[in-house]
């Protein structure tokens, strides 16, 4: 057996993998329109064309651009009137955004556990966390699958509860040929700048509800109704500046032509690892159901066995991995229940009564299937690399093999 190259030895990959992020004439072309316009803030052409353009790119009848993902999840429990009092479901395995926007409302987040073949929040495990006092479910479409939203919207009928898709690594994915963010209430992007569709920072809610578009309009613009909405039924609100920017819009425009193509490649990519890596002992692609009709993705995650690798843990795993092939190989998120930017008992505005100050304290969730995928269990690759070709591909197989 060759010496492995965390070892000194000859690494399976020497070449560059594919920079990340890419920009092409496009943007260079409309960011210079924007500067000579004038029209640096925001409602300007560009957002125009994004908005509507983004939003049909997900079967979706409304969509607005806003500030951040964060502020997406926070205005979309805003617009469904979610505050004190209210549970609101998420998955223990996420970006600690899902769980953080429902503090920010002041309503409590109920950590589940995750599927072991997907890391995708368990249906099971949110039909038993269903209390009188339940409002909403955030589903998070994690890594490179989407939750079992055939189950979730069942479950959210059944109960009279509102349902809050997070989409920040999943853009142009498709469930049943719909796309994701029109599938429940309402749903929420991210274009931070490690996303599929990244312009640094920025957000989006999307709906297909006509009142809740008008309502996150005003949330997300200082509370103004929007100009052509009817005095008669829409009035000024509460709310603060959470809009995005005219230059935003312009780099995501451009990139947004891109996005069909780098989706394909990157479903071409994990089509060809999944068959690859489940024949390697030791190691198992996530399973992927057969709703999904397209593929976006934020990232490629397999599972990992130390009995086949002598008892090696992923730790080192990953470590050995990364030298073989030059390039960073993680874990997926650690658990909510754990996790160090995770910490409502550090901000006190939180701490409304003691019994609120209880219900928000993430330990009291148990969630093991999420602790251990990021205990032992996962090796997570970033997108990018899915764009690299179907050799830089073979050479992870070989990497693991």
């Amino acid at each position: 057996m060759p010496q492995l190259a965390v070892n000194g030895g000859t690494p399976v990959w020497s070449q560059r993998w594919p920079a990340w992020p890419i920009f092409e004439k496009h943007e260079i072309e409309y960011l210079h329109e924007v500067l000579e316009s004038g029209c640096w803030a925001f409602d300007g052409p560009y957002e125009a064309q994004f908005q509507r353009a983004f939003a049909d790119f997900h079967t979706a009848r409304h969509g607005l651009a806003v500030a951040n993902g964060t502020v997406a999840l926070q205005l979309a429990l805003e617009a469904l009137d979610i505050g004190y009092g209210d549970e609101v479901i998420v998955p223990a395995n996420t970006w600690q955004a899902t769980a953080a926007a429902a503090l920010d409302v002041n309503a409590v987040p109920i950590l589940v556990d995750i599927e072991p073949d997907t890391y995708c929040i368990d249906a099971d495990k949110v039909a038993e966390a269903i209390t009188p006092r339940t409002r909403a479910i955030i589903p998070v479409h994690l890594y490179a699958n989407l939750a079992d939203m055939d189950r979730l919207l069942s479950l959210a009928r059944q109960h009279n509860l509102h349902v809050i898709e997070d989409c920040a690594h999943s853009q142009g994915s498709r469930w049943r040929d719909r796309g994701v963010g029109s599938l429940g209430d309402i749903g929420c992007f991210s274009f931070q700048s490690s996303k599929s569709l990244n312009a640094g920072e920025g957000g989006f809610v999307m709906s297909n509800d006509d009142r809740l578009f008008e309502r996150l309009y005003s949330l997300r613009n200082c509370g103004r109704r929007r100009p052509d909405a009817d005095p008669n039924t829409w009035e000024h609100i509460q709310s603060g500046n959470y809009r995005m920017t005219e230059w935003q819009s312009a780099i995501l425009l451009a990139q947004l032509d891109r996005l069909p193509t780098q989706v394909a490649r990157r479903e071409a990519s994990l089509r060809f690892l999944d068959g690859q890596l489940a024949q390697i002992e030791g190691v198992a692609p996530l399973a992927r159901r057969a709703q999904v009709t397209r593929q976006g993705m934020y990232a490629y995650v397999f599972r990992y066995n130390p009995d086949a690798f002598a008892g090696a843990p992923v730790q080192a795993f990953r470590q050995a991995l990364s030298a073989e092939l030059g390039t960073h190989v993680g874990g997926v998120y650690e658990p909510l229940t754990n996790s160090p930017l995770y910490q409502p008992h550090t901000k006190r505005r939180y701490r409304i009564n003691e019994e609120h100050w209880r219900a928000i304290d993430p330990a009291r969730f148990y969630t093991p299937v999420a602790e251990r995928a990021f205990r032992s269990e996962s090796v997570v690759f970033s997108h990018p690399h899915l764009l690299g070709g179907q050799e830089a591909m073979q050479s992870i197989v070989d990497g693991c093999a």
